[in-house]
């Protein structure tokens, strides 16, 4: 406990825009490779670029929601460095006047509230992609994302752990994908982080070198990369060294280490200059307020509406609203099927069950939220017990059956038939007495391999609820 470690991060967040943030083209990801791409965006001489209003508007939004002073004229300034994946040779972004400034997040953790501040979040646009082909030894490039507009949030150097740094990102990526500022999936790169970190003595007031771990995109990656370097500092300060260059490093997963990449640029290695060919652009309060008109409800807000309003238990509510996709589920589903504890019990339970099957995580969720309405119906109103839902469940997901029409089709109604139920369960008792001795001598599990066994025998559809009560009825006369 010598040490503290000082951290601050720059996160790169991708926008929710259709279209670049200088040209038209497309910013779907996942497309076929350089086929997104035209002269602006491949910085050909002599092009004209044109300011995508929906990105202005969405980093708006962005300043709202961390409580940032919004500016009132924005330019766009050259960042000049020479990258392969950087076609015109430079980055458009914003260094003299940036769109946000002055503002902060509040996080949570073991240790209690604790605000962050923010110095400035900023537009700019994103480079292409390096595509290293070892079997060929030779590095080809992707153009598609050049130019997919971005915002950076800078912050001050308020970290004190790895654990305040995942709580940040963390609320940082609730805040902006329930406004869909971003989908900030990190397995994307719609959200990555750098991380610039010093270590130095508790009671210090001078910082320590830095270096920058670059380009993060996985919370468990970054709360590994932060604790190894960290580590790193201490024991070159144990041993007397002087701590490093200012430098960049990468983060190898694989290993668990930092690699250096290169010194770490100062802002005068960028030769920043005005683009003279993008004019500056006012944002009044008319425009903000606009924006401010059209904000979501956020994941918090939610929380407190779920909770409060709906009556759902905080368990329930915490994981339905870490995620927009699946607080848009919940919301949908409720539409088709006013009772909010089963809908939340049916995606918490079966939906995320299969899902965690498939290898998805929750963003990747998609169902039609009509259908699994009906579904939820069908078990609710006991016209099919719920194992048989949950196979149901997997054919909406698989094939897009209408649950409806496929229970009535392969007579899937439960059966309550409570004659039919007693005399399959004599027929159950008379062919186990094995069992049906365990169960004299003591044993209460046979219960269930009994209820097992009669559920079998009715083909999965007898009311799960009457077994139950026959059952444990014709074991006392026994």
């Amino acid at each position: 406990m010598k040490y503290e470690t000082i951290m601050g991060l720059e996160v790169h967040v991708e926008l929710a825009t259709k279209s670049k943030l200088f040209c038209a083209c497309s910013t779907e990801f996942g497309s076929d490779v350089n086929e997104n791409v035209c002269p602006v965006c491949a910085g050909m001489p002599g092009t004209s670029p044109m300011v995508n209003r929906k990105a202005i508007e969405l980093a708006i939004t962005a300043g709202l929601l961390t409580n940032s002073e919004i500016s009132p004229r924005i330019t766009f300034d050259k960042k000049n460095y020479f990258y392969p994946d950087l076609p015109a040779g430079y980055q458009l972004t914003q260094l003299f006047a940036p769109i946000c400034k002055n503002g902060w997040v509040e996080i949570e953790t073991d240790a209690g509230k604790k605000k962050i501040n923010l110095v400035q979040i900023h537009l700019e646009e994103d480079a292409g992609k390096l595509i290293h082909d070892d079997w060929m030894d030779t590095t080809l490039i992707d153009f598609n994302r050049a130019s997919v507009p971005l915002i950076e949030i800078v912050t001050r150097p308020d970290f004190r752990s790895a654990e305040e740094v995942v709580a940040f990102l963390e609320k940082l990526r609730s805040l902006l994908s329930f406004a869909d500022v971003s989908d900030c999936k990190m397995q994307e790169g719609s959200m990555r982080c750098d991380i610039n970190l010093s270590v130095r003595e508790k009671g210090s007031d001078k910082l320590g070198t830095r270096t920058e771990i670059k380009n993060m995109n996985s919370l468990k990656a970054i709360a590994a990369a932060i604790s190894y370097e960290s580590q790193r500092h201490i024991d070159a300060l144990e041993t007397g060294e002087e701590v490093l260059v200012q430098e960049t490093r990468r983060w190898d997963d694989s290993i668990g280490a930092t690699f250096s990449m290169r010194g770490k640029e100062d802002a005068t290695d960028y030769r920043y200059c005005p683009d003279p060919d993008i004019m500056p652009v006012f944002i009044d309060d008319e425009w903000i307020d606009a924006v401010r008109s059209n904000l979501p409800e956020t994941a918090q807000d939610k929380f407190i509406r779920l909770t409060q309003k709906l009556g759902l238990p905080e368990y329930d509510s915490e994981i339905i609203t870490r995620s927009k996709n699946l607080s848009t589920i919940f919301d949908e589903t409720l539409q088709y099927y006013n009772n909010p504890k089963e809908v939340a019990n049916w995606i918490i339970v079966e939906l995320l069950s299969i899902a965690k099957g498939d290898n998805k995580g929750e963003d990747d969720v998609r169902i039609d939220c009509q259908k699994f309405a009906k579904l939820i119906e069908l078990v609710d109103g006991r016209t099919i017990n719920r194992n048989v839902g949950k196979k149901i469940l997997s054919l909406i997901l698989e094939e897009g059956i209408d649950p409806v029409e496929y229970v009535e089709k392969n007579k899937l109604g439960m059966i309550n038939d409570t004659s039919l139920i007693s005399s399959t369960i004599q027929e159950v008792l008379s062919e186990n007495p094995k069992a049906l001795e365990e169960y004299k001598a003591g044993s209460k599990k046979v219960h269930g391999f009994f209820v097992g066994q009669i559920m079998r025998k009715l083909g999965g559809k007898a009311n799960p609820q009457i077994i139950n009560k026959l059952l444990t009825e014709a074991l006392k006369e026994i």
